[in-house]
């Protein structure tokens, strides 16, 4: 049986943005999330030892990631992927969530700001985190990471890219010790128009609306991220689809009741255990999609996101 809506949360849903879909545009969607973030700036942020922006040199490019350092020379490293439809989100968005990830975890967390489309369609978002995540382990040195600890993580479109990467890791290096996902897209068929598909995650229509994320809102990231049918079941963008998923790294899932991507998520669950691959999966009950980013309003959204950060760090320390 479902639970009630958190009442903290349930109070701030006429302040979320991303509202009136049929006008919305990827700048407006940005700016929105940005002001979203700027709203705290007279909070002090969660004070890590150091954070340092830097350039990662990749073929043809370079992108911007921050590195957020514990005082320890020698701790594990995340590599982190930022939500945001994939066309909003920034390292900027995410700031406090990464903090408070580098704080709980004691790692070296590297935020990586991807480029996004419509400017860069499917696969330059991927391409850029699988390739940032091979520099990062190449260069492990610098961060002061520990080679035998490098992680991904990764919240809504940029859990499906941590996804991703796990099984482009797994195939090409370099060897991941632990993956989260943070409530995740997993499966882009039917980008979310198609009544069969969408039939086969029931969140998705009993969570359609209401709940900040509405399947209105997920047909307009993925139109903006996926400009060809054919690549919808590409696993480097629905994961879900991915020929095999033995070999992945330790994983931990996260999900929200009232989230219309909770069902594509567990199903990626059940792939994962059915591989054999280690999974420790926690379905919050009267969240919604987001509540990582609503501690401070939301005691619940506080605790869920602590015992996420818990697990994970439970999963590196092995």
């Amino acid at each position: 049986m479902p639970s009630r809506l958190d009442p903290d949360i349930e109070s701030i849903l006429p302040l979320l943005p991303l509202r009136d879909v049929p006008t919305l545009t990827p700048e407006r969607a940005r700016d929105e999330l940005v002001q979203v973030a700027r709203s705290r700036n007279n909070v002090p942020p969660p004070q890590v030892a150091s954070v340092v922006n830097l350039k990662i040199p990749l073929p043809g490019r370079q992108i911007t990631a921050r590195v957020y350092s514990p005082a320890k020379k020698t701790a594990p490293t995340v590599v982190y992927f930022h939500g945001g439809g994939w066309v909003a989100g920034d390292i900027e968005t995410h700031d406090r969530l990464t903090r408070t990830l580098s704080i709980d975890l004691d790692a070296h967390v590297i935020s990586i700001d991807y480029r996004r489309p419509p400017e860069a369609p499917f696969p330059a978002a991927f391409d850029d985190c699988f390739e940032a995540t091979q520099w990062v382990a190449a260069n492990i040195s610098d961060f002061g990471g520990d080679t035998t600890k490098i992680c991904i993580a990764g919240d809504s479109a940029g859990g499906a890219l941590a996804a991703a990467v796990a099984h482009a890791s797994r195939n090409a290096g370099p060897k991941l010790k632990a993956q989260l996902l943070i409530y995740p897209v997993t499966d882009l068929v039917g980008q979310y128009r198609s009544t069969e598909h969408n039939a086969l995650y029931p969140s998705r229509q009993d969570n359609a609306e209401g709940y900040y994320l509405t399947k209105e809102l997920m047909v307009w990231f993925a139109k903006h991220y996926i400009t060809n049918v054919a690549d919808e079941r590409d696993a480097r963008a629905s994961p879900l689809h991915a020929g095999s998923f033995s070999g992945l790294p330790p994983t931990v899932m996260c999900t929200a009741e009232f989230d219309p991507l909770r069902d594509e998520a567990e199903a990626y669950v059940e792939k994962l255990k059915s591989a054999g691959v280690p999974v420790t999966y926690l379905r919050e009950p009267g969240m919604i999609h987001g509540y990582f980013s609503m501690a401070p309003v939301s005691a619940a959204a506080a605790a869920a996101g602590q015992r996420a950060r818990a697990a994970f760090k439970k999963l590196i320390d092995q």
